[in-house]
């Protein structure tokens, strides 16, 4: 089934260009089905982007997904037009009395920052508190996988000596869990971020569970309240260029920057990207889709407490 996007996101034509079945609002209302609801809080600084990266990930499923994209009110993107804001997202107040099947909340370019020193702290907090009780399943991505588990559980982050950059092996703790369904004995994941969170202070807190790590890049993922959270440290949805363009951006600055490990063929910048993360992404939010939100959601969305 085909995801169901609001009329004229750019993300559309884009992905039909990759034959990716898309379907707008207009066409969607005369399907005689409940698609599951999904609502994207997109903290990344070019919005367009991570719009494109997550639905491109989220088309890959039998389900028709209707998809709504928030914003915080009290932050102004400066990186995307402000048509683009105006038209395509909401502030949380204008969403905050409805229900979502699922919802993700992706990273954000503040993560060597104190959480408490991020302008927009409050209204994140007041978000991830409404998810408990409006969201059966909410799936946060780096910046938002520590602040969740920081907000909610008091885990600690910590700052790393230099950027972890690059793609790096995984391994699954719970091979039999569902959300590793169909995946490989190792999977690759590409991270993009100067602070860690520690598998000991995971493992302190007895109502999460540490499902993934790895002997680089440490804690992966993790998960509470029955799968009704999600906590992923790496960007499993980066598209195949998307650290060579971190990478060529900040050697531009004069910035210090390592070349990504384990990205590039050959170690070698010029020869492009080698990607190896495509199926595990693939998977990772079909199996989200279908076992934590899907199949556990009501089939009367108002009764999601």
């Amino acid at each position: 089934m085909p995801l169901n996007l609001p009329d004229k996101l750019p993300a559309i034509e884009l992905l039909k260009e990759e034959n990716i079945f898309v379907i707008d609002n207009s066409r969607a209302t005369h399907q005689d089905i409940r698609p599951l609801r999904i609502a994207i809080l997109n903290l990344m600084p070019i919005k367009i982007t991570t719009e494109t990266d997550l639905v491109r990930l989220l088309s890959n499923s039998p389900l028709q997904v209707e998809i709504s994209f928030m914003k915080i009110k009290s932050h102004t993107s400066k990186n995307t037009p402000i048509e683009h804001m105006k038209t395509f997202y909401h502030d949380f107040d204008e969403m905050k009395h409805e229900k979502y099947d699922g919802m993700i909340i992706t990273g954000a370019p503040v993560e060597q920052m104190n959480f408490e020193e991020v302008s927009y702290w409050s209204e994140i907090e007041e978000i991830f508190d409404w998810t408990r009780t409006n969201v059966t399943s909410t799936f946060y991505i780096c910046w938002a996988a520590q602040a969740g588990l920081y907000h909610h559980y008091g885990v600690p982050k910590y700052p790393l000596d230099k950027k972890m950059f690059g793609v790096f092996e995984h391994h699954a703790l719970d091979p039999l869990n569902a959300i590793f369904r169909g995946f490989d004995d190792l999977f690759y994941v590409p991270h993009s971020r100067h602070t860690e969170v520690r598998k000991e202070d995971i493992l302190k807190v007895p109502q999460l569970t540490l499902l993934s790590d790895s002997p680089q890049s440490g804690v992966y993922m993790v998960s509470a309240r029955n799968g009704r959270e999600f906590f992923v440290t790496g960007h499993s949805e980066y598209s195949p260029f998307t650290l060579d363009t971190e990478y060529r951006r900040d050697v531009d600055k004069g910035l210090p920057i390592d070349v990504p490990c384990n990205y590039y063929l050959d170690n070698d910048p010029d020869k492009g990207p080698y990607v190896r993360w495509r199926g595990h992404a693939n998977l990772l939010f079909s199996n989200w889709l279908n076992y934590f939100v899907y199949q556990e959601t009501p089939y009367n969305i108002e009764d999601i407490r």
